[in-house]
């Protein structure tokens, strides 16, 4: 028997054999090059024993495997080396899964806990996928936010198990399914609770039950002349979301299907070679960047820190409401506190709503979740928190009265923390005896879909224990930490608001709305500057802008204010630069303006290029890296070019 260093390889009572993979030196399972060659040599020792099966399965508590070894995909000066090793790899791992699906016994992947790209294939390639029922057990293949499409023989083997109209969407939006949808879909053969994973393991190697087929009529679609229609509307829909000069990954894996569809093995030599041509595009580099710039900040935060339990929100408005929903979901007991019954009442229904969307038909996680929040008019809640966060409007002295009186109520060892989006952190400090315990704890709306956390320190007044229990906690409740220096805007807001005036001054120059919005869009931004400002409200950008304006030296333009005497506050009241239907952007007529759109773009997207550069002179956060972190997971900043910081070195390169 091989001495591994990866994987344990045994018989158990039923003569079947288990692979168990536990890739030393590593919190999660990667394929990493030498784990694939261990898989391989398991392969060939497996058909020397004479087992009635193989299992595989994961050594580690957290999950199956993580994925395929994503620094195999970074670029280096020597291209053409790069796309040989990446060759190299990507061949490597075809053969491995050609490897497993090739053994002559029954084969079978046992997952819990999550189950990603390169796991996934190679799960793919086993004869039955046998998944748990937990909420963490989740399925994907990802690799489309990577610039790329699967590599392993996922394209082939998706389609094959699913069926094109399922397979596809799976990997052209890099959706990750739960095991109950997995098992629905047909991409897991079974979905069980726990405690039944290892016997459903072992009958399917003993009884080889039945696999369901997919449908003749949906096998019709990948003849030849089908493919070419089906490919041209899965085009159409996926040009909705995203354009093809910034992310050719989806539209190459249409291509891929559209030609080599109908042939198996064409289709797996073309995958590794549309791959690694995908590999080495500026896209892909980027985003495997922003990649690795999600683990750093995931990193920041050391959770082993703090066990929170209990998190009181003070502020019952739209953000406060959304932050306690938040916590709520990730399993927090939440109390949320405000003087108006109305406000409490409009939380609970918000909640509701919010938490449907996100845990879909999940009833007990949305049960769960509801019953964690607790309306507390008379904040009782503030004695027994771990984690204090105050988030009412925009006003230094009400946020101090708020913290005095917290501060008399709190725990000693509670954290105190401001949603402040503007204010700086030591302003409201005055007023407490101990103000080294307050820190800044700066949510994006919307809460559920915006990831970053500014954890924002004051250097003078902040502990930096204090510090690392707010990044700490970040992690615990799913959130990318971000330590950021307090001053005026912090970084988020103040890189964006100087792009959001830049707009409003170009529509004041007499620029249409809907001209300005797409020259920013058409740079790789999720949303134009004056539909933000609409979103936002025209009234909060004002007071934002104001602030800034003082310590910046921003200038505010003047029709910002006209708006806001005509009650014009965007979709909050209808009405802004765009009209409001039910809260539905209603489309604008088209513009006849023919001035010049890239000069547009330049104005608006220099602006947050420009204090980008002021915030790392000024230290507003540590580095580079960091900031271009920031600014994509705040603020949804065209992630394919990987951050301002790194854009701008690319244009001076250039």
């Amino acid at each position: 028997m091989h001495d591994y260093q990866h994987l344990s390889l045994h018989k158990d009572e039923h003569n079947i054999a288990w692979l168990t993979l536990d890739v030393q030196g590593k919190p999660a399972n990667i394929l990493m090059p030498e784990v694939l060659d261990e898989i391989q040599i398991a392969c060939s020792e497996v058909k020397h024993l004479a087992a009635n099966g193989l299992i595989i399965c994961s050594g580690k508590a957290n999950g199956f495997i993580a994925g395929a070894d994503i620094e195999r995909f970074k670029g280096n000066k020597d291209a053409g080396n790069n796309i040989e090793l990446a060759q190299e790899y990507i061949g490597q791992g075809q053969h491995t899964c050609d490897l497993v699906e090739g053994l002559d016994i029954t084969t079978v992947a046992m997952i819990d806990g999550f189950c990603m790209g390169g796991g996934t294939e190679l799960s793919l390639a086993c004869d039955y996928i046998v998944a748990t029922d937990s909420p963490k057990t989740k399925i994907s293949l990802p690799e489309i936010k990577l610039g790329i499409h699967p590599g392993f023989g996922g394209t082939v083997r998706s389609i094959k198990r699913m069926g094109v109209m399922k397979a596809m969407p799976m990997m052209l939006t890099g959706r990750a399914y739960t095991g109950r949808i997995a098992a629905k879909i047909g991409l897991a053969d079974f979905c069980v609770p726990i405690r039944q994973l290892k016997s459903t393991a072992i009958h399917a190697i003993l009884n080889t039950p039945a696999k369901k087929v997919v449908p003749a009529h949906m096998r019709l679609l990948e003849k030849k002349p089908m493919r070419s229609i089906v490919a041209m509307q899965m085009r159409k829909q996926v040009e909705r979301k995203a354009n093809p000069n910034h992310y050719p990954a989806p539209f190459a894996l249409i291509d891929l299907w559209k030609e080599h569809g109908g042939n198996a093995s064409d289709m797996y030599e073309h995958e590794a070679r549309s791959v690694t041509k995908l590999i080495l595009t500026e896209t892909a580099q980027n985003l495997v960047k922003v990649f690795f710039l999600q683990s750093q900040l995931k990193g920041i935060g050391d959770k082993s820190l703090l066990s929170p339990k209990h998190v009181h929100v003070i502020g019952g408005g739209v953000m406060g409401g959304d932050i306690a929903t938040w916590c709520a979901a990730q399993g927090l007991q939440v109390t949320v506190q405000d003087m108006s019954d109305e406000a409490l009442a409009k939380v609970i229904q918000r909640a509701n709503k919010t938490l449907k969307r996100k845990f879909k038909k999940d009833v007990i996680s949305i049960r769960d979740s509801l019953d964690r929040l607790i309306p507390d008019k008379a904040g009782n809640g503030i004695a027994s928190a771990d984690v204090i966060i105050e988030a009412i409007f925009e006003d230094l002295d009400v946020k101090r009265q708020v913290f005095k009186d917290v501060e008399q109520k709190a725990r000693p060892d509670a954290i105190l923390a401001t949603n402040t989006s503007s204010i700086p952190l030591a302003d409201i400090a005055e007023v407490l005896q101990t103000p080294e315990r307050l820190i800044g704890l700066h949510f994006f709306n919307p809460v559920f879909k915006m990831p970053l956390l500014e954890v924002v320190y004051d250097e003078k007044v902040t502990h930096e224990v204090q510090t690392a229990m707010g990044c700490a906690f970040g992690r615990h409740i799913n959130k990318l930490p971000l330590p950021v220096k307090s001053s005026s805007g912090f970084l988020i807001n103040r890189i964006l608001m100087p792009y959001l005036l830049e707009g409003v001054t170009l529509h004041q120059q007499g620029v249409p709305a809907t001209v300005i919005d797409k020259a920013a869009k058409d740079f790789g931004m999720p949303m134009g500057p004056l539909e933000l400002a609409d979103t936002v409200g025209l009234d909060i950008c004002l007071h934002v802008g104001k602030i800034l304006s003082s310590s910046l030296g921003i200038n505010l333009p003047d029709n910002l204010q006209t708006f806001i005497d005509e009650n014009k506050l965007g979709k909050k009241t209808g009405t802004g630069f765009y009209q409001y239907k039910k809260g539905k952007l209603v489309k604008p007529a088209k513009s006849n303006w023919t001035g010049d759109k890239h000069q547009i773009q330049e104005r608006l997207i220099s602006k947050m290029l420009d204090e980008s550069e002021k915030c790392l002179e000024e230290g507003v956060v540590e580095n580079a890296d960091l900031l271009d972190a920031g600014v994509i997971f705040g603020t949804g900043f065209a992630p394919f070019r990987g951050g301002p910081m790194n854009y701008l070195r690319s244009k001076q390169s250039a």
